[in-house]
């Protein structure tokens, strides 16, 4: 087994991790959990979206928040789902946004109302304000292993909307299990052929764990050449427009997973682990985490010189 010296682990908490919740989270609940993953050596996180509070209001106070993270020590991530929510990143000083669309017509639809053509297009727009005010661009392809409602997404259309957007020269491109329905060999399979067409793209990968197979996934990645992850503390998150879509990988499980097999992630499990309870206490319910139930196993598996 060929394994990487070091992986990133990028946490989505509080944005895909919290987008479902009941719980409305104040700034400051937001602000302690996100110095807590920082404490912890996290050093990519998205913590928010510039989206309208109507439709995700666990997201209202994105730009606030923001406003008392953005002279730590960290990569901040905001997704936007238009030009607006760009524009308003860009006023609130948002230096790397992410931008997310479906493969699938049908969620795409349900999403951002627009087909995946039109949303195509909006990236385009993105990318141009973008340039404009200095800011980096992301970019996600939801339902990119299948969706809810379509089923099967054909490579053939991975394919295509990878070569409308590589010319743009995102900052990465993740292919994300929206609703945690791709399997290790399908994994392995895409993302070898998608670095074979287009050598030059940075990939990260985004895994939810529905079925229980967003470990096994990550690892089928890993094996493709991936060493971009993202992860939620706790296993929190979900599309709120896709039905069955809970269940993102736990942060703290996938931390677990790579020191385990030798692998650093920059990344203190033991300071993830005191973040991750103080988020069930924020909360106010069971998480899904493996590892804060059971407890880490400290016995690593010597990486072969």
């Amino acid at each position: 087994m060929q394994l990487p010296a070091y992986v990133q682990v990028n946490d989505v908490l509080l944005r895909d991790g919290l987008q479902l919740e009941e719980k409305l989270l104040t700034v400051e609940e937001k602000l302690e959990l996100a110095e807590g993953l920082m404490l912890a050596g996290v050093t990519s996180l998205e913590f928010g979206s510039f989206v309208h509070p109507k439709l995700v209001p666990q997201m209202a106070n994105s730009g606030e928040l923001f406003s008392r993270l953005k002279d730590s020590p960290a990569d901040f991530v905001a997704l936007v789902p238009n030009v607006k929510g760009a524009e308003n990143a860009s006023e609130a000083g948002v230096p790397r946004v992410n931008v997310v669309f479906s493969a699938s017509n049908t969620h795409n639809l349900q999403n951002i109302r627009q087909t995946t053509e039109e949303s195509l297009e909006n990236v385009k727009k993105i990318k141009a304000i973008c340039d404009a005010r200095g800011m980096k661009l992301d970019i996600s392809i939801a339902t990119s292993f299948g969706c809810p409602f379509e089923g099967r997404v054909p490579e053939e259309r991975i394919f295509s909307i990878i070569a409308s957007i590589a010319p743009l020269e995102p900052h990465v491109i993740t292919l994300a299990d929206t609703t945690g329905v791709a399997n290790p060999k399908q994994v392995y399979d895409l993302v070898n052929k998608l670095q074979e067409k287009f050598p030059h793209v940075k990939w990260n990968l985004h895994f939810h764990d529905t079925r229980g197979m967003g470990l096994a996934n990550i690892l089928a990645g890993l094996q493709a050449g991936v060493t971009s992850f993202d992860a939620s503390l706790g296993g929190l998150g979900g599309c709120p427009f896709a039905p069955g879509a809970t269940g993102n990988v736990s942060t703290e499980d996938v931390v677990h997973m790579f020191h385990s097999m030798g692998i650093e992630t920059g990344i203190d499990l033991d300071k993830l682990l005191e973040t991750s309870k103080r988020l069930k206490d924020i909360i106010g319910h069971e998480l899904s985490s493996s590892v804060l139930k059971a407890g880490k196993y400290d016995r690593k598996y010597p990486v072969p010189s």
